[in-house]
């Protein structure tokens, strides 16, 4: 006999699903990885969350909430819902900080980014057609089942970071 799956960790996130339908699982995995982006912020200030991980690199946690309100966009609303959106923050990757954004802005806008996102997919298969927007690869086709799991694979890589970055400032670890 197997004990439950609790619904969420200790520290709030969703749990993935283990079983079940391709769709719910491929949401609860992006869920997943959504709420450890946010996780990776909890608790710190404006200038905490400007902090750059290492020399030469100027990534910041900041940046990595407003590049991924870009990618949000980008791939579901340009690329799965063929609209003509401009950028978040006014520049293709996000990662500019703007001295008077602060991290509550930018995590707002991300979350309108995600609810735009899950409306767009609303209703969708995951075999419905979009095409990729600028790039070498712009016009070539994908499915929204290839744009959930890049973008769950964006989210964990991102993550990577978002953890090195909150090491550096604050010492914590893991998730």
């Amino acid at each position: 006999m197997t004990a439950d799956v609790p619904r969420t960790l200790p520290d709030g996130r969703p749990v993935p699903l283990m079983t079940g339908a391709e769709r719910p699982m491929l949401e609860s995995w992006l869920d997943f990885h959504r709420a450890t982006l946010e996780l990776k912020c909890a608790g710190l200030d404006d200038a905490q969350v400007r902090t750059a991980s290492a020399g030469p690199s100027s990534l910041t946690l900041l940046g990595l909430v407003q590049h991924l309100a870009e990618v949000e966009r980008n791939w579901f609303q340009r690329v799965v819902g063929g609209l003509d959106v401009p950028p978040v923050f006014g520049e293709e990757t996000g990662y500019a900080l703007d001295p008077v954004r602060g991290l509550g802005q930018a995590l707002d806008v991300w979350r309108r980014e995600i609810a735009r996102g899950r409306e767009v997919c609303a209703g969708r298969g995951l075999d419905d057609p979009g095409r990729i927007v600028g790039g070498p690869m712009a016009g070539v086709r994908v499915g929204v089942r290839w744009v959930f799991v890049h973008m769950i694979e964006e989210y964990a890589r991102h993550n990577g970071h978002a953890d090195i970055l909150r090491e550096r400032i604050d010492g914590v670890t893991g998730a």
